[in-house]
């Protein structure tokens, strides 16, 4: 006891306890995840970190997991905070990347029927401006080459 006090043999003044709730490691996330391939035995980890739950759920669901993230409340209460379904993100994903390549080869197809195209333009514009520079033929309606007479301004 110390003698300084005014009522030294009394035991201290205890302050009363707050009435909100004091549980421990309320702020918990859990995260399972479970593969196809063995669904009687899914991951599951435990975290504080609300970015590492997010982080891990990702993870398991880019390995094809259903992956379920629960929120602690205390005294054992879990509430699901999202869901993640890996396999058909995984499905949507290959889709995606098909379709892209789809779009990329007939973007590519274009562009060769559109270079075939110009090609085949400048070779007739080549082959025209050849013929615009040779001297005319003299043909008749029939096809010969040569004139049956010459008119009378060239003889």
């Amino acid at each position: 006891m110390n003698p300084t006090r005014k009522h030294p043999d009394r035991a201290p003044h205890r302050r009363r306890a707050k009435a909100t709730d004091r549980t421990k490691n309320t702020g918990g996330f859990r995260i399972t995840g479970s593969w196809d391939q063995r669904p009687d035995r899914p991951a599951v980890k435990p975290t504080q970190d609300r970015k590492a739950a997010r982080r891990i759920a990702r993870e398991m669901a880019d390995q094809g997991a259903y992956v379920i993230v629960e929120e602690h409340h205390g005294y054992g209460r879990w509430s699901t905070w999202f869901e993640v379904d890996g396999p058909a993100q995984l499905a949507a994903e290959a889709e995606a990347h098909r379709r892209a390549e789809e779009q990329r080869r007939a973007a590519e197809q274009a562009a060769a029927r559109r270079r075939a195209a110009t090609e085949r333009a400048e070779r007739d514009l080549d082959a025209l401006a050849r013929m615009m520079v040779r001297p005319p033929v003299a043909r008749e309606q029939c096809g010969r080459r040569e004139a049956r007479h010459v008119t009378g301004g060239q003889r």
